[in-house]
């Protein structure tokens, strides 16, 4: 997926934050979060394009595409929420540490990967390192800056942010070209080494509460086992297999483990990492809705269009990456001035207007094929989807914290981040059709998931109109 949505959705997380900010080094703390921070952005921005590559390189088939990429998604949408508690209670830069530490080591492991399945397991190394370092590195953010300097601090996290969602893509392709797709992984390790010396050197933690409450490790364990058995169903189910009784009990097995989840986080209470309160509010149940839709719909279009692009129509990994530039670009330039006009119109109306937007943007990928030209057909869908998540992206952040007392925020934008990526994972375990077809094929499985996708974000528009606020 492209990370580049992700840096506004992922700005929330900043709520969380203890203040007032204790720290003498601002600066090198602003540098800190944006290289840990750029980690997750960038290795979700540049994976994409080395897929085709990756599945050459181990003769992979449909369903071991989708887990190279699930196999990071799991893990980061599961623990989360988990590992922003575990900075809480265990000091934010322990876990910033540990967490950057992990992701690198799982980077040099996946580029040293001989076989498909030590390439799986960096993957989810990865996805439980970068589960660590996200919340904390945006709790330290927040907690370094007060008031206006807050916003400056995030403004320039999220634009550095989006720089490394624009050119990643690009600079990975022409990695892949020329080096091979393992190089990927080992442009992980400066920014992860940086990161760590300057976190060390720099930044220090707020003082924490004695009697903080203890860690939801249950629910963590039983969000784990529920969306890797519904994962792996849908993988099964969506492939060449179909679904087979393996599917379906997996499935079966994941929707109890579902309810089991809810069973467990209901008794908990306030210590739960996903609290029931935060569902009494019919904002935040459109807000959580619209966003598994949306970003489901736009994961799986963003994995879909650099593969075509490669497989069908004879791009390079450069070119490929290159052809999703002016998404990144678009959603970074044009959120600042959208989130202004939410708070003046209120989000409900660009929160159901820009999926529909994007929706159009969806069906113009029909003209995507193996002789289309890039100004004429892809070019006017990467854009098209760029604006109507950019009327999405910016008010969603304002919504989700507004939809909520000052007591949940932070869960409740820990939860929206999470769900995004979800969304993106349910969507990537149904593509096993498209990514097991060729040829003419190919194309035609494309087009249905672009239809799919614009069915998606129309029902994500109906959820914000019918369920958010007016004035949320």
């Amino acid at each position: 997926m492209s990370a580049g949505v992700y840096v506004h959705c992922d700005a929330a997380g900043v709520a969380r934050a203890a203040a007032p900010p204790e720290t003498r080094n601002p600066t090198w703390v602003l540098i800190t979060t944006i290289l840990a921070s750029g980690l997750a952005f960038l290795e979700g921005s540049v994976f994409n394009v080395g897929l085709p590559a990756i599945g050459e390189s181990f003769n992979a088939s449909a369903s071991d595409l989708q887990w190279a990429i699930n196999a990071y998604l799991l893990p980061l949408g599961a623990l989360l929420l988990l590992g922003g508690a575990a900075g809480d209670r265990f000091g934010r830069v322990r876990l910033l540490v540990a967490g950057t530490t992990l992701f690198g080591a799982a980077s040099i492991g996946c580029a040293l990967a001989a076989t498909l399945p030590w390439l799986l397991i960096g993957r989810t190394a990865q996805g439980v390192g970068a589960a660590m370092l996200m919340p904390n590195s945006l709790a330290i953010l927040g907690s370094a800056f007060a008031g206006e300097a807050r916003g400056r601090a995030i403004g320039i996290w999220a634009s550095m942010g989006a720089v490394i969602a624009a050119v990643g893509p690009v600079f990975g392709g022409w990695l892949i070209d020329v080096v091979g797709w393992r190089s990927i992984f080992l442009i992980n390790l400066p920014p992860a080494i940086g990161a760590i010396v300057l976190a060390l050197m720099f930044v220090r933690d707020p003082r924490r509460e004695k009697n903080a409450p203890p860690l939801d490790l249950l629910g963590g364990l039983f969000a784990t086992c529920t969306l890797g058995a519904i994962t792996w169903g849908l993988t099964i189910g969506s492939g060449h297999e179909g679904w087979t009784p393996t599917a379906v009990l997996l499935v079966s097995g994941g929707i109890i483990l579902m309810l089991s989840f809810l069973l467990i986080e209901k008794s908990k209470g306030k210590i739960a990492m996903m609290p029931f309160a935060l569902f009494g509010s019919s904002s935040f149940i459109g807000l959580t809705v619209l966003t598994f839709l949306l970003y489901g719909a736009l994961g799986a279009l963003l994995v879909l269009v650099p593969y075509v692009l490669i497989q069908a129509a004879g791009y390079s990994a450069a070119a490929a990456g290159a052809a999703l530039l002016p998404f990144a670009l678009v959603v970074a330039l044009a959120s600042p001035t959208m989130g202004k006009l939410a708070g003046k119109v209120g989000v409900r109306l660009p929160l159901s207007i820009g999926p529909l937007v994007a929706a159009g943007g969806f069906l113009l990928a029909l003209r995507i094929g193996p002789n289309a030209d890039y100004w004429e057909a892809i070019f006017p869908a990467v854009v098209v989807i760029a604006i109507g998540m950019t009327g999405a992206v910016a008010p969603l952040t304002t919504a989700v914290l507004a939809s909520v007392d000052n007591q949940h925020v932070g869960s409740a934008s820990g939860l929206n981040s999470a769900v995004a990526r979800i969304g993106g994972m349910v969507a990537i375990a149904l593509l096993g059709g498209v990514l097991s077809a060729s040829g003419p094929a190919l194309i035609g499985a494309f087009h249905l998931a672009a239809i799919v996708c614009a069915l998606a974000s129309g029902a994500a528009s109906l959820s914000a109109f019918l369920l958010v606020a007016v004035r949320a």
